[in-house]
């Protein structure tokens, strides 16, 4: 079978090879993976900015959807021919996860998703919702969840709150659409006005353009009067200063990212006098991705997705995610 893996970091050490073909174990089930889905993790992955310690060669991607084709002895829940997604974090069921747990995941230290064939451990699957297609359904796994786990796990966002959602990438733009479901007022801010104009498009009640407002916190504030409820933090400490100054007096900050930095110093005094949550997100539990899948089915959600790369071009859909141009997902078609 194809695979793409790298033997050494870097994104130009990427290479299709050929690897044996997998055989499913006891509590095993070997899944044609038809499409994958790229995070920005999958980038620094690559590049060995998320873990240099992660064992070579390694198959990266973590999010994937495809097709049961075999299962192994006691396997009770999927039959071949089953539309399956893979989770981030198998060993992760549900309540708070473990450091092991964690530590257990697709994409590093575990071989991910860029094959055409992988065998997952029973309890690491889930159904695909009818509505959504292969690659459609590979959206979901991280960014969603993330997403999910950022309003409705730990955010518990409600009917009437206003979330503020940083920039238009794949956790963003769910972010926008669950917000929406769920009933909130959304702000959106992104550097380009075309994300802007289609964040209208998927229901955002305001825009702000970060480039020409380089002060928006004073236009969340000027929004809201009191302070936005929640906000969707993936700038990391580029941008914290700004959302500390964005949230209202007991409000949640997620952070999720880390994409306008890691270091940064500001005053952390506004963090303690307002009650301020800053609460970090790791993508979510098993029981938060079917209970989030039941959301999505229910309202017949669908990803945005920017643009879908052939199975040879995976390394050009890497450097098109970091060139951070896209709006919502970039999926692979593995295979049909």
């Amino acid at each position: 079978m194809k695979a793409f893996e790298i033997g050494q970091f870097g994104l130009d050490n990427l290479k299709m090879v050929e690897k044996e073909y997998p055989r499913p174990k006891s509590k095993e089930v070997l899944v044609k993976i038809h499409a994958a889905s790229l995070n920005y993790r999958d980038y620094l992955v690559v590049n060995g900015k998320y873990n240099p310690y992660f064992p070579l060669p390694l198959v990266p991607l973590s999010d994937g959807a495809g097709e049961v084709v075999e299962i192994g002895e006691d396997v009770k829940t999927f039959f071949v021919g089953d539309r399956v997604t893979g989770t981030f974090a198998p060993d992760w069921i549900s309540g708070q996860a473990t450091k092991d747990q964690l530590r257990n995941t697709t994409g590093g230290p575990n071989n991910g998703t860029l094959t055409e064939f992988r065998v997952y451990p029973e309890y690491g699957l889930l159904p695909i919702p009818e509505h959504l297609s292969y690659e459609e359904a590979a959206a979901f796994p991280c960014a969603a969840l993330t997403s999910w786990s950022a309003m409705v796990v730990e955010g518990k966002v409600n009917p009437g709150d206003t979330v503020v959602v940083l920039g238009t990438g794949g956790v963003s733009i769910f972010a926008l659409q669950f917000a929406k479901i769920l009933g909130a007022n959304v702000i959106v801010t992104s550097g380009s006005d075309d994300k802007l104009e289609k964040a209208k498009e998927l229901g955002a009640d305001h825009t702000i353009n970060y480039k020409t407002v380089t002060d928006w916190h004073k236009e969340v504030k000027r929004i809201t009067r009191v302070g936005a409820d929640h906000i969707i933090e993936v700038g990391g400490a580029g941008t914290l200063e700004q959302s500390v100054k964005s949230i209202r007096p007991f409000g949640q900050i997620s952070l999720i990212g880390i994409l306008a930095g890691g270091s940064k110093d500001f005053n952390l005094l506004p963090v303690l006098m307002h009650n301020i949550k800053i609460q970090g997100i790791v993508v979510g539990s098993k029981a938060g991705f079917e209970s989030m899948n039941k959301a999505v089915a229910f309202h017949k959600l669908k990803p945005v997705i920017d643009k879908v790369f052939p199975f040879e071009e995976a390394k050009e859909a890497i450097r098109y995610l970091a060139n951070g141009n896209h709006f919502g997902k970039i999926c692979i078609k593995v295979s049909s």
